[in-house]
């Protein structure tokens, strides 16, 4: 499964959505985890109202199943939303790694029915790339 992250420094969820620098995309299974890319973004990210900024963000996590954010407006809530990944907003910056710990944790217990969902949402994925 896919899980990406809103950042500014590459090591913690400490952004907004819309105005994050950076999104790291890592892979999560039971058994671990790994960075696949990290999304660079330019330009003036701050200003509000420019849904344009949204489009590249949601094209880079259209693959994901979770979305950390420090925080996201509506609109950019609605378009994850939209395409099926579950957004979850963290109340305080937090190391992406303890994120994915608690996560790989919550994987090999018993998934709340949202995270079965979301594990769905990779596991259909896989399946189509290997057809």
């Amino acid at each position: 499964m896919k899980v990406a992250f809103a950042t500014q420094d590459m090591k913690r969820v400490d952004a907004h959505f819309g105005w994050a620098r950076n999104i790291a995309i890592y892979e999560l299974d039971p058994d671990g985890y790994r960075l696949l890319q990290a999304v660079e973004f330019a330009g003036d990210l701050q200003e509000d109202g420019n849904e344009d900024k949204l489009a590249p963000k949601i094209e880079a996590i259209k693959d994901c199943a979770i979305l950390y954010v420090a925080a996201i407006g509506g609109s950019g809530a609605a378009r994850v939303v939209a395409s099926n990944i579950h957004p979850m907003k963290v109340t305080q910056p937090e190391p992406i790694e303890d994120l994915l710990e608690r996560l790989r944790a919550v994987l090999n217990g018993t998934p709340p029915p949202w995270l079965r969902k979301a594990m769905a949402k990779g596991a259909a994925r896989t399946l189509d790339f290997e057809d």
